[in-house]
């Protein structure tokens, strides 16, 4: 009886291993299905939002905006495939589908897909705007399922990779970054600059390279990607809770300039219509304004695309207002005369020996003079009906020996201080990169035969701009001391940074206090003799009736 009781008890031992058993290969085999088959979703969820860099707006006064935007970023997506999911019978319908939302050519899509040695995730396009993915992202929701009317049937693209399972990865629309659209193509160009790409974390980037891209680079780049994570419901939308993150998108910002786009872009015209007319290499037109240094326009002839840069257009990149120093000849004069009337070293009526000994010619002019320093013979271009001339007359028909001679009256000290007040060989201060600063002589060199009371033939070249180098900013600065009353200011591209989601002004760049470089009584007499040197002297092929112009020429 006992071992009868002890046999049931085994047999009964063994049926509940073995029903044990059987249940744990069961979840097993389940647990595989759900999680290696059906790849259920994990409950939380977590979506980048990708910010982008900020623009460049103009001063333009327009009806719905401040300006018209130069450079702006905009989000560029990518769309991803993955072929093992796509129904071979439905590939032709897909890439039908796919062309007509995409504006992308059947054949280059087919070519990609058919070009794949083996299936698996590809990309269809890395340059999609945001438009062309919104209406992707709503192809890709309705391909996996919709009611075809033409056939009555309903018509699923995508198929699951086993009998078993559920789980479809159709088309995807990711961001992949963003990209620098400029509007207006080769306006502005180069003091905008150019930008260079490069990835982080899958993600294409830029940096400026040259220009405004370059120097407000921390500003355009000051952006932070968005974030939403929390946990997801059965239909996959977020459950906003307490655990759930929400960190809003902020793009970079951006640059409000001074320039107007269309002043700036009628003296490009110009820029170009007197390049062809001289057979220049370059032609360059600046406007600023002298009592705050603001640059109303700053234009050349040598523009370009910054999306499409040619070749032939390297030289073009550089800003050569700002990065090129040049020997600027005769327009430095005004510069020197300033100086010797602000240290009172000469008179309005004095007279000046021009040099110009010899016989009178036909239309009564004497031979151009000749002025000796040492070994060195210094000319005047210009031929005078007299042989003294005024301090007026120096400046209005370019006189070489009439302005070297009232340098020598200037000790070394104060003839380099002078310069060096006018901005000359200091940068600026414009808001560019790689500003240059030119170049002038020393202290020891202006000093050389001074005791002596002998002439110094380096005050005496440099009086007149040749032996030294400025670039065309540095002139345009120097030059706002006659039109301002004596007083220097410093050359501004961008007046704002503005925050590009609200368009409210974060920071209004302060415009540099003028700083005094000579009296406003010499500034004046220099002025008027800019006035007569466009009205009757070297420059009066710029004269235009009903305008009031100074301008002094210089080879």
């Amino acid at each position: 009886m006992v071992n009868k009781e002890k046999r049931r008890i085994q047999k009964l031992s063994w049926l509940l291993v073995f029903i044990m058993v059987s249940l744990s290969m069961l979840l097993v085999s389940f647990s595989k299905n759900i999680f290696n088959y059906r790849k259920m979703p994990s409950l939380t969820y977590a979506k980048k939002n990708i910010a982008v860099r900020g623009g460049i707006i103009t001063n333009d006064k327009i009806s719905s905006s401040e300006g018209f935007t130069v450079a702006k970023s905009s989000q560029v997506y990518k769309a991803v495939i993955d072929t093992r999911y796509l129904d071979p019978d439905k590939k032709e319908l897909f890439i039908k589908l796919f062309s007509i939302y995409s504006n992308i050519p059947i054949l280059n899509i087919q070519q990609k897909i058919n070009r794949q040695k083996k299936l698996g995730k590809i990309v269809l396009s890395f340059n999609i705007n945001t438009r062309t993915a919104s209406n992707l992202k709503q192809l890709s929701s309705t391909l996996y399922s919709f009611f075809d009317r033409q056939n009555n049937e309903i018509v699923k693209v995508y198929k699951p990779l086993h009998k078993n399972s559920s789980h479809i990865e159709g088309l995807d629309i990711l961001i992949s970054g963003d990209k620098r659209e400029y509007p207006y193509i080769k306006s502005l160009t180069p003091i905008i600059g150019f930008i260079k790409k490069y990835e982080d974390h899958g993600i294409t980037r830029m940096n400026g390279v040259k220009g405004l891209e370059k120097y407000y680079n921390k500003y355009l780049n000051n952006y932070k990607d968005g974030l939403l994570k929390g946990e997801r419901d059965a239909t996959r939308n977020i459950i906003f809770n307490k655990n759930s993150v929400a960190i809003l998108t902020q793009n970079g910002n951006s640059l409000k300039l001074n320039i107007p786009l269309k002043l700036q872009s009628h003296v490009e015209l110009l820029a170009d219509k007197y390049k062809k007319k001289f057979h220049a290499k370059e032609i360059i037109i600046s406007v600023m304004d002298s009592r705050t240094g603001k640059m109303l326009t700053f234009a050349t002839s040598n523009r370009y695309d910054p999306k499409n840069i040619k070749q032939n257009q390297i030289s073009y990149l550089d800003v050569k207002a700002v990065e090129s120093a040049f020997e600027p000849g005769s327009i430095i004069k005004p510069i020197t005369m300033s100086l010797v009337f602000d240290k009172n070293r000469v008179k309005k009526g004095e007279l000046i020996n021009a040099y110009n000994k010899g016989k009178i010619n036909k239309k009564g002019l004497y031979p151009r003079g000749k002025y000796k320093i040492m070994r060195h013979t210094i000319g005047d271009d210009h031929r005078f009906s007299k042989r003294f001339i005024t301090p007026t007359d120096t400046i209005v028909y370019s006189s070489n020996i009439g302005i070297l001679q009232l340098a020598q009256r200037l000790k070394a000290q104060e003839f380099i201080n002078g310069f060096k007040s006018f901005g000359l060989s200091k940068k600026t201060g414009i808001d560019l990169p790689y500003e240059k600063k030119g170049i002038i002589h020393s202290l020891r060199q202006y000093q050389a035969y001074e005791t002596q009371g002998k002439d110094n033939i380096y005050k005496a070249t440099d009086s007149y701009g040749q032996g030294i180098t400025s670039t065309f900013i540095q002139v345009l600065k120097a030059y706002s001391v006659f039109n301002n009353d004596g007083k220097i200011v410093t050359p501004q591209i961008v007046s704002n940074i503005i925050d590009t989601d609200t368009d409210k002004n974060i920071i209004s760049l302060k415009i540099k206090e003028p700083i005094r470089v000579i009296k406003s009584k010499t500034a004046n007499i220099v002025k008027k003799m800019l006035i007569k040197t466009v009205k009757m002297g070297t420059g009066k092929g710029t004269n235009i009736k009903g305008l009031e112009i100074g301008g002094k020429t210089g080879t």
